[in-house]
């Protein structure tokens, strides 16, 4: 009994009821995925975990975990009617074309299958070029079929529209680089710090965003305030439970950045283990606009419209707000702003809670537009650490005008190079503005040594 009292004993000292508050918190969001689980199971295309299962398969095809899917159209026109088949040994499925052309087949298992169309099922005049194909669900849960009819024209864009659509994809993607850009930008300015683990608060905050709008269905509005109340209370603890204690030992920042690798491959694979390795549709993809030759969606406008916002925020914030100003001074010179009286650890606390905050908000928005995994911070870490290096170390402003030119090279680019090698021009430019300037846009000149 006297054990069991020491486990339940209240903590005493402030790091022990911080990891009170850390273990309880992480216990609430273990339960609040156990109840959203059922929400997950729906989707038929869903990636397959990496955990092996055993399936029991059922005479019920709706009840099949795999599927094969397509779309009939012939210059752009649904062709209903048509029956598709799937064959794989013994086993046989089929499907016919609905008024928008689509058609889905459910299979039993993962294998290799024969589909094909039934030609005498063709409307008059038609011919399909590919009448076979094959489907490949060994690697994944769902697998596309295309067939092309005879005689479909092969859509054509001019140079230029192809360029003014990239344009309009780059500045949107630098605004979400921007937003969590800055967040490096002013732990580095006030830390020295190089966190590696900086995507992992884009993740979280895209995964927080599947979580409680798509998984619980809480209105969005509601499900974006509290995902980046979620990623500021990370930053918030990683800072009093991590980063502190370490400035405290006067570790070495070389080290600290050490730490900080770990530390994010570890978060990384807790998230793994507790969202799974699937893709997650936060929106469904919004509703399609199209202004000349830009082809967009209602969410993407909207994801523009609040990253500015949220860019003019931090602007002012910066330059109008005595908390502000004293950010920027603590960036300077941390010494002298702490000698003017300047409480500069409750400075840092601030920078890191705001950081995450703005991260958070790049999170759930790139998560409503393109969809959110495990990896979605990490994906972009490099292109954050690029648009900060490339607009001035330790500059917000700086990192903003970076992120912009890193999202405007990664998306025109894609115009002249494949879509495969976007992410290196951004890079190549890196390489080539750094042997010119090296500081940065707008970084410093500084002597060293």
């Amino acid at each position: 009994m006297p054990y069991l009292e020491v486990i339940l004993s209240r903590p005493t000292t402030r790091l022990g009821r911080g990891w009170a508050y850390l273990m309880a918190a992480l216990a609430l969001s273990s339960s609040a995925l156990v109840i959203a689980g059922p929400a997950e199971a729906a989707p038929a295309h869903s990636v397959s975990s990496s955990i092996t299962t055993t399936r029991v398969q059922s005479d019920d095809p709706s009840t099949w975990a795999y599927s094969i899917a397509g779309s009939l159209k012939l210059n752009r026109k649904p062709v209903k009617g048509v029956t598709i088949v799937a064959t794989q040994g013994s086993f046989s499925a089929k499907a016919t074309s609905d008024a928008f052309g689509q058609w889905n087949i459910m299979v039993p298992k993962a294998a290799v299958y024969d589909v094909k169309i039934d030609q005498s099922t063709l409307p008059a005049g038609f011919s399909v070029v590919n009448p076979e194909m094959q489907a490949d669900l060994t690697q994944d849960s769902f697998a596309p079929v295309l067939f092309r009819f005879g005689g479909q024209a092969t859509a054509t864009v001019s140079i230029w529209d192809r360029l003014v659509g990239r344009v309009f994809a780059g500045l949107n993607f630098g605004l979400l680089l921007a937003l969590a850009a800055i967040g490096i930008s002013l732990i580095f300015g006030t830390t020295g710090l190089t966190n590696f683990a900086h995507g992992e608060i884009v993740t979280l905050g895209a995964l927080m965003m599947w979580l409680l709008h798509a998984a619980l269905g809480w209105p969005i509005i509601l499900a974006a305030i509290v995902a980046m109340a979620i990623t500021g209370a990370f930053g918030w603890a990683q800072d009093a439970f991590l980063w502190k204690p370490l400035r405290k030992r006067r570790m070495g920042l070389n080290q600290m950045m050490i730490v900080s690798i770990g530390f994010g491959i570890v978060v990384r694979y807790l998230f793994l283990l507790l969202f799974n390795g699937d893709t997650k549709d936060i929106a469904g993809g919004g509703q399609v606009l199209k202004f000349g030759p830009i082809n967009t969606t209602d969410i993407t406008l909207w994801g523009m419209l609040i990253a500015i916002l949220g860019l003019l925020g931090v602007a002012a914030f910066l330059t109008r707000t005595r908390v502000g100003k004293a950010t920027r001074a603590v960036s300077d010179n941390a010494a002298l702003a702490s000698a003017t009286g300047i409480d500069v650890e409750s400075i840092i606390r601030i920078v890191w809670v705001t950081a995450s905050i703005l991260t958070g908000l790049a999170g759930l928005i790139y998560g409503l537009e393109f969809q959110a995994n495990w990896l979605t911070g990490g994906d972009i870490q490099l292109l954050l650490f690029a648009a900060v290096t490339l607009g001035g170390l330790g500059t917000a402003f700086g990192a903003g005008i970076g992120a912009l030119i890193i999202g405007m090279a990664v998306e025109v680019s894609t115009v002249f190079i494949p879509n495969e090698m976007r992410y290196a021009v951004a890079l190549v430019i890196l390489i080539i503005i750094l042997v010119v300037r090296p500081q940065g846009i707008l970084g410093k000149k500084q002597r060293l040594g």
